[in-house]
């Protein structure tokens, strides 16, 4: 790809339809996939808007989860398809727009450059037909949380089968789809997962030795990279692209690492590339030998980063020293309503916001931290029915139903029917009033994902139904607090780029030094929750996670000269950042 930078996957409804937005300038973006009941409506509109045929796949219908998924990605990649075609043959905006987007050091640009010297009409038209034939659409990738996987049941609540749950129904979408692109795989390790893709043939290579279907694995660290691309390589499964996310400083769920700080782990990436693309090779190789499936050459492998990068000296540091293909930029584009679907009194609230309505929450039925906004009218709903004494919500999607704690079907710990029964149980409990209320809290803080992360999208494009809830949840990762404003989509790319700086009047700590800090602030946190129940094996994990915190500091001292010579910020500044969160971990004590 030309471009140096990628949009990551945003909730559920933020990028669903933002290939159709930057695509044909060449920007790769990732849509989720876990409601195919979004994807129906959503390829119900577009096919509307376009003037598509559209006949509905119900939800009763056999396979309609796998089906659903497979008809709407179909349509973005038709969609797609005929805007570039137009880009390259009547749009001659749109065709200037696809290079003035493009990074300074790009190849290609430089080649539409010299096309605007040249003055012979008949070599001009063949440098201009060398040059369409070298531009390409950015990538449609679709990204897949693995442990998300609900089994589902039929008539008189049959189980359907493995084939069928949540997680393996979204694949099989992606696999029986025309995209030539990319699965993200997030969220952990799923083996059943990786068994059923073993059986689809579209991630083998094909007569030519293409990957038509690639994997990507976004990971948080080496180790956990390491083994699950060697399980997926026994498999004869190859990892195409290794996305590593920064485990606090990113948006949606925060998988927060044992200490461990993006800088050392991508060093460790840097350090053992090779080393681990021969082993996953050899593996690999011997997988597909056993399979009868000629392998013709190895397979490219890219290293990417995202999570928190907010300027242009950053972006270029991550690509040069650490030598990486690609980084993700998610959040800022949260506020280019060219490019997301934001609605407009949450675009106004994100304009404005200030540091602390960036928050870690448990609001999440999965029981893991998840990045909130203080403003986000989900948090106003949930407030609202608690004091009505109906809290909880209405459980209509049920994809985080996980929960069998009172029912032998599984429910959602955010559902009504789940906090009526635990606090039921706690109010039996004869509780003091502070222990009570502090249970109360935990219980009644979990809301809606399923619908919260979609109100955005069908308020924007005027599709919410008439009983449907308006209450939107946002999930913006907390670099998202040095941003203020609305912006174009060509202003965050030359600001990506270093031709323009949005940043610019902004005091905002360097990229590793503000996770550092919210690692910090996250294991202050934690110990103060369990001081009273301590026990020798979370001493223990206290211990290791300070650590490896200082371990990172030390890393990051070592880096300074370097990190100097790539920043605006002065490398005393950069030194006093550095000591001030050495002296906040020096505070951490069990």
């Amino acid at each position: 790809m030309h471009h140096t930078f990628h949009i990551p996957v945003l909730g559920l409804g933020y990028s669903i339809d933002t290939p159709l937005k930057v695509a044909r300038y060449g920007i790769s973006s990732v849509v989720s996939i876990v409601d195919d009941e979004l994807t129906e409506r959503m390829r119900e509109f577009h096919s509307v808007k376009q003037l598509e045929s559209y006949t509905p796949i119900g939800k009763k219908e056999a396979d309609s989860r796998a089906r659903r998924i497979t008809a709407y990605l179909n349509l973005l990649n038709k969609l797609v398809n005929i805007q570039f075609d137009n880009l390259l043959n009547n749009d001659n905006n749109d065709f200037d727009k696809y290079f003035e987007l493009l990074p300074d050091h790009a190849v290609l640009k430089r080649q539409y450059q010299d096309l605007q010297k040249v003055t012979d009409p008949e070599k001009q038209t063949q440098a201009l037909e060398v040059l369409k034939s070298r531009m390409q659409p950015g990538k449609i990738d679709v990204n897949i949380m693995s442990k998300v996987d609900k089994a589902n049941y039929g008539v008189g609540n049959e189980y359907l089968g493995d084939d069928f749950t949540d997680a393996l129904a979204a694949m099989r979408g992606f696999a029986n789809s025309e995209l030539k692109a990319s699965v993200i795989i997030s969220a952990g390790l799923n083996p059943k997962l990786y068994h059923y893709m073993e059986q689809c043939s579209c991630f083998y290579p094909d007569q030519s030795g293409a990957l038509n279907k690639q994997i990507i694995l976004k990971v948080s660290d080496f180790r956990s990279a390491m083994i699950q691309a060697k399980m997926l390589a026994k498999k004869g499964l190859w990892v195409s692209e290794f996305r590593v996310e920064s485990g606090l400083n990113c948006g949606g769920h925060a998988f927060a690492t044992e200490g461990f700080l993006l800088g050392p782990i991508l060093e460790e990436f840097k350090q053992k590339r090779a080393a681990l693309m021969e082993e996953l090779f050899d593996i690999y190789a011997a997988a597909l030998n056993t399979k009868e499936i000629n392998l013709y050459a190895t397979p490219p492998q890219r290293i990417t980063a995202q999570g928190g990068v907010g300027t242009a000296e950053e972006h270029q540091f991550l690509l040069s020293y650490y030598q990486l293909d690609a980084a993700g930029w998610g959040s800022p584009f949260l506020l280019v309503p060219e490019a997301t679907n934001v609605d407009e009194a949450t675009l106004n609230d994100l304009a404005n916001a200030q540091q602390d309505d960036y928050y870690l929450s448990n609001s999440s039925p999965l029981g893991v931290l998840f990045n909130s906004f203080r403003k986000g009218s989900i948090e106003q709903q949930r407030l609202q029915r608690i004091e009505k004494g109906r809290p909880g919500s209405p459980c209509t999607k049920k994809f985080l139903c996980t929960n069998t704690e009172f029912t032998e079907m599984p429910i959602c710990t955010a559902s009504r029917e789940y906090q009526h029964l635990k606090l039921k149980e706690l109010q039996a409990q004869a509780l003091s009033d502070t222990a009570y209320q502090q249970q109360f809290e935990q219980i009644t803080e979990k809301v809606c994902l399923c619908e919260g992360l979609c109100a955005s999208v069908y308020l924007k494009n005027g599709m919410i139904k008439a009983k449907e809830s308006k209450a939107v949840s946002i999930c913006p990762g907390p670099n998202l607090a040095y941003f203020s404003g609305k912006y174009s989509l060509k202003e965050m790319v030359q600001h990506i780029y270093g031709k323009t700086n949005l940043l610019a009047m902004v005091n905002r700590p360097n990229l590793f030094f503000n996770e550092l800090n919210l690692y910090i602030d996250y294991l202050k946190k934690d110990i103060s929750t369990q001081l009273t129940e301590l026990n020798s094996k979370k001493e223990k994990y206290f211990h290791k996670f300070k650590a490896q915190l200082e371990e990172g500091i030390a890393y990051y001292k070592q880096l300074l000269p370097v990190l100097k010579q790539h920043t605006a910020i002065p490398v005393a500044e950069l030194y006093r950042q550095l000591l001030l969160a050495e002296q906040k971990l020096e505070t951490c004590k069990l």
